[in-house]
């Protein structure tokens, strides 16, 4: 592996990291009634959250279906 590129990776993972405490201290926050930007935060992280557990179900049924379809022998 390069080293420019694994010296980017932690970066951007602390990031990501970062950004979905950042969202869960909001969601509960906004639930305990905090200002407007927290319940928008905390809207945007519950609505991002629904769209990865969609596409991951979409992904697990699109799978399933390949399964039985390979030709390894």
């Amino acid at each position: 592996m390069n080293a420019g590129v694994g010296n980017m990776i932690v970066p951007v993972l602390l990031g990501v990291v970062a950004l979905a405490a950042g969202g869960c201290a909001c969601v509960v926050w906004a639930e305990r009634g905090g200002p407007r930007w927290v319940r928008v935060v905390a809207t945007m992280t519950l609505a991002a959250g629904s769209l990865l557990r969609h596409a991951r179900k979409h992904r697990r049924r699109s799978n399933s279906g390949d399964a039985g379809s390979g030709s390894d022998g």
